[in-house]
């Protein structure tokens, strides 16, 4: 267990020492801008797209883990989604980001960091294939139910067709993960101080995205727990990670080809992800659930520091059946 907590500790010591330089030094969310800015457009892309690029497309090509992580994560959305209608009253609006709250993890500043930590770099592949189809589907469904609910600037099919397409094309993320797996295809090498600089920046990510995700948590202040949030929470945490191996197993038992113990071990993780900053950046942008959708993010990773350090052990000492049906 001791090795466990090693290991978990310099994640959530980097989140819990950017929360408390948000507290004490008082500086204004605007100081947040070139931080986020590295992040989004330069050290995470590099992160993924190296990640990709040299991963054997064999690899990727693994349309059955896509099939089954993405189908878990819209039944999630679609089970928290059912549950936003009944605590919000049917208000199609402020179910949509309870939806994404507890289907949506922080799979961008937090699961590539934390999955090659702790399964090595076998489990890379997975980990941005979930990242990239996960986020698709976050990004399709929101403006989708937006739209359906009368939200959003956006008018009409070709409106919402629009502005979708933007979201999916132009992330940074995304297209890093395109390129990256195009270099992989087409066995494509970069030039030695090119791919050193894209290390250096790659190497940066983690500990810059988890110290900024405290220092954004920090000055997202909520004075209590919404009584809305445990659920969405709930979800996320326990439910989310249960549903994705349960799947997983189903597609192996069916296929007859089950999936290797550290893609399964990496979906679990990855799927026991606290809900994303990205929710609340949503919430923000439609003015829906904004302090709830803050709550989520806020005390849904202090939860983590539970069950994620609990799904870690189990993936740490195997315990963790890769396969439930056999």
């Amino acid at each position: 267990m001791i090795d466990v907590f090693n290991l978990a500790l310099p994640f959530f010591g980097l989140i819990a020492l950017g929360y408390a330089a948000g507290r004490i030094a008082g500086l204004p969310d605007s100081g947040l801008a070139w931080m986020n800015a590295f992040l989004i457009y330069v050290s995470l892309p590099c992160l993924f797209y190296r990640v990709l690029a040299q991963t054997p497309f064999e690899q990727l090509n693994n349309l059955p883990f896509v099939a089954g992580t993405t189908l878990a994560t819209a039944i999630v959305f679609a089970l928290a989604f059912a549950v936003g209608l009944m605590i919000r009253r049917g208000n199609m609006a402020e179910a949509a980001i309870v939806g994404v709250a507890g289907a949506y993890g922080n799979v961008g500043y937090m699961g590539p960091g934390l999955a090659l930590a702790t399964l090595g770099p076998a489990a890379a592949p997975a980990v941005a294939l979930i990242f990239c189809f996960d986020s698709t589907l976050a990004f399709v469904l929101v403006p989708l139910l937006m739209a359906a609910a009368g939200t959003g600037k956006a008018r009409g099919a070709g409106a919402v067709a629009l502005q979708i397409a933007r979201q999916i094309m132009f992330h940074p993320f995304l297209i890093a993960v395109a390129l990256g797996i195009l270099s992989a295809a087409l066995h494509v090498r970069l030039p030695a101080a090119l791919d050193q600089l894209m290390q250096y920046l790659q190497n940066a990510a983690a500990p810059c995205a988890l110290f900024t995700l405290g220092v954004t948590v920090a000055l997202r202040p909520v004075k209590s727990m919404p009584w809305e949030v445990p659920p969405a929470i709930a979800i996320k945490l326990v439910a989310h990670p249960a549903v994705v191996l349960v799947l997983l197993s189903l597609i192996a038992l069916a296929t007859g080809a089950p999936f290797s113990r550290t893609w399964v071990y990496t979906a679990v993780l990855m799927a026991a992800l606290p809900t994303a900053l990205n929710v609340f950046i949503m919430a923000r942008q439609y003015d829906t659930w904004v302090e709830q959708a803050s709550g989520c993010v806020l005390f849904g990773t202090a939860a983590s520091v539970v069950t994620l350090v609990t799904v870690m052990w189990l993936v740490q000492n195997g315990a963790l059946p890769a396969q439930l049906f056999r």
